[in-house]
């Protein structure tokens, strides 16, 4: 899925002397909307506030530029409350999108990811 969005997308690592910490990448989707299409932590660095420092970073250079920031994740027990703790609001779901998407099915925390969920925060 990342080769679908990549070319049109900014790529953000946040790296601590040669290691990559954290890495988000975002699309401009048109009508003052920037989308998180990925984020991801190096697992030993997980649960330390790295990918939260680096949406905050996005919301600052983009502030201006865009009115909304968006992300699009499973229905996951782990990243649902992790993007709703740094105050994104829930605002919509494309049903099926795993299911239609990959050749395989996607579990996280043990559950199958099914359904696309939109989270919205105001830049």
């Amino acid at each position: 899925m990342v080769d679908k969005y990549l070319d049109r997308g900014k790529m953000y690592v946040l790296f601590q002397d040669d290691t990559a910490i954290s890495e988000c990448v975002v699309t401009d989707e048109g009508n003052k909307i920037l989308e998180i299409k990925n984020l991801a932590t190096n697992p030993d660095f997980q649960h330390q506030g790295y990918a939260q420092k680096l949406v905050e970073f996005i919301e600052q250079k983009y502030r201006g530029q865009f009115d909304i920031l968006q992300v699009g994740t499973g229905d996951s027990p782990l990243t649902l409350p992790f993007y709703e703790k740094i105050g994104f609001k829930v605002s919509g779901r494309k049903r099926n999108f795993f299911v239609d998407n990959y050749d395989h099915p996607i579990f996280e925390a043990g559950k199958q990811l099914v359904d696309m969920i939109y989270l919205q925060k105001r830049l």
